[in-house]
């Protein structure tokens, strides 16, 4: 077929405008606090094969990993069982996913009585079963242990949706009314996406459309491959470390070897830990979605993020390894927290090759406080709470403050949110000062947050990493100071840990200081 360039733009945009508005719909329509006000979901639509052809301005990491749930999908429901009306829903880290918080709905869009694509919304559940309200459970030796295992199912048909699956999902969920209304807002985000790609095909016909997806993976694969060109062939290595989660409770290293070779990219990523010995484990589909996010900024190119632009890169991962540790390792921090190592080797890596498109180490980190407020009829009210901190500085500037780096987008939830609904109140908002590396451009400052517990008990997870290794300096920038997090009850210092469970009183203040990012340059 000619292809129209004009033809294809309008496609482009018209896909990405659809994803836009389904993570819209998303956030007006959810119930939970962390989807409404956070963000933490994202929206993406693929083609007939379930590669990624459009998405939403949304959590790069989630987005990344979207590239692969329909493919693996696809390969364990046949794509000729499908029909139009069906919703599947799922969660498992084998079929292209990630945490098990992490649930993906996904409805097929048929034209013409042929599916022409996929409309995929994905939401963190604040909770979805598992040992410990919130489903993050530090000490996990498995998933099993960590959240419900949802397969692929239908949730909706033509007909409606399946009260038998509705009610199996919140029978085992601890806030079963909040899980239901964001399940329906979701549902709701893959009918908008519906919608948009069904009025695209009838403007430009279902051929022109069709078409225009195969010519955007093709012209995102040539602009990927054109800016590897531009960089100098070589080998690159670089490494970076979690707290902890390695042998004996030693930082774990995740490690990267980078070959640039004409125009292909090779990440080998086998050099990383062993299976972690918490849920700092993530899979392989994560680890992906840190390379090419990576190899994005790589490219110094604004392209569009679709599967073409996967073609020109080979990831390596080791089985056993920390990124690629088996269908049953504990994975729920791998997803915000590992993957952002990657990220952080990779541009260890390449910081002498490409100085000026990179930045020094940041917030690379959630630092997630997750909080459970148990009810009299027994449910829990579940405030999931994210914090930015410092961005690391620039060969031309200094680091931002209080923001989000990399692969996160979300934000904190605001204040008068947390005060009308739950038993807290936040006593301290404010820029964590000179926690900033020092260096010819200065980074960022982080956070510090706190919260007086008003309930007479309530449970609290955290999830926050950067507490014992700091956010790197770059050319010999100093390090920003590392994440703090501090517990007073009556009067007394009690020491937390960046991955723990415990149980908190009422009175108890719990403060996150979170951390500045490296500096730049010598100064």
């Amino acid at each position: 077929m000619k292809f129209d360039p004009f033809v294809v733009e309008v496609i482009r945009h018209g896909l990405s405008a659809a994803a836009e508005e389904m993570s819209l719909v998303m956030t007006r329509s959810a119930r939970s606090p962390l989807l409404r006000e956070a963000g933490d979901l994202s929206s993406a639509i693929t083609d007939a094969r379930g590669d990624l052809v459009g998405q939403g301005r949304d959590i790069p990491i989630h987005l990344g990993a979207m590239a692969y749930t329909v493919p693996e999908l696809l390969k364990v429901v046949p794509v000729g069982d499908l029909k139009d009306g069906d919703v599947l829903i799922y969660n498992l880290g084998a079929l292209g996913g990630n945490h098990l918080n992490d649930v993906k709905v996904v409805r097929p869009v048929f034209v013409d009585g042929d599916i022409v694509a996929f409309a995929i919304s994905l939401a963190h559940w604040p909770d979805i079963g598992g040992t410990w309200p919130g489903s993050y459970f530090a000490k996990a030796i498995d998933t099993f242990q960590e959240a419900m295992r949802i397969p692929p199912v239908l949730i909706a048909t033509a007909d409606g949706v399946s009260a038998p699956i509705m009610q199996l999902l919140k029978s085992n969920v601890r806030d079963p009314e909040a899980c239901e209304g964001d399940l329906l807002g979701q549902i709701a985000a893959t009918k908008a996406g519906e919608k948009r790609i069904v009025e695209l095909c009838r403007q430009h016909g279902r051929d022109a459309f069709v078409a225009a997806l195969t010519r955007l993976h093709d012209l995102s694969e040539i602009e990927m491959r054109e800016a590897i060109r531009a960089l100098p062939d070589g080998v690159y290595k670089g490494e970076d470390y979690l707290d902890d989660g390695g042998a004996g409770g030693e930082p774990a290293r995740i490690h990267v070897e980078i070959t640039i070779a004409g125009d292909e990219a090779t990440f080998d990523l086998s050099g990383s830990a062993d299976r972690a010995s918490n849920f700092c484990n993530t899979t392989p589909f994560i680890a992906r979605s840190a390379v090419v996010y990576s190899a994005r900024i790589m490219s110094g190119r604004d392209m569009q993020q679709n599967a073409g632009a996967l073609r020109p890169l080979t990831i390596i991962t080791r089985p056993g390894s920390i990124l690629e540790p088996g269908w049953t390792a504990a994975v729920a921090a791998g997803n915000h927290e590992t993957s952002m190592r990657i990220v952080d080797a990779i541009f260890r890596a390449m910081q002498d090759a490409i100085p000026e498109r990179l930045s020094a180490g940041g917030a690379t980190t959630s630092g997630v406080l997750f909080f459970a407020e148990p009810r009299s009829d027994g449910s829990w009210k579940m405030l999931y709470e994210v914090h930015g901190g410092g961005e690391g500085a620039r060969y031309n500037r200094d680091g931002v403050s209080a923001t989000r780096v990399h692969l996160a987008n979300t934000s904190n939830t605001p204040v008068e949110v947390i005060e009308a609904n739950y038993k807290i109140r936040v006593e301290q908002q404010a820029i964590r000062r000179d926690s900033g590396g020092a260096g010819k451009y200065r980074g960022g400052d982080g956070v510090v947050r706190s919260y007086r517990i008003l309930a007479p008990s309530m449970h609290l997870t955290t999830c926050i990493e950067r507490m014992v290794i700091p956010p790197f300096g770059m050319q010999g920038g100093q390090p920003g100071q590392t994440c703090r997090v501090s517990l007073v009850r009556n009067g007394a210092n009690v020491e937390i840990d960046g991955k723990s469970n415990l149980v908190l009183q009422q009175d108890d203040l719990v403060t996150i200081e979170s951390c500045g990012g490296g500096g730049y340059g010598v100064a």
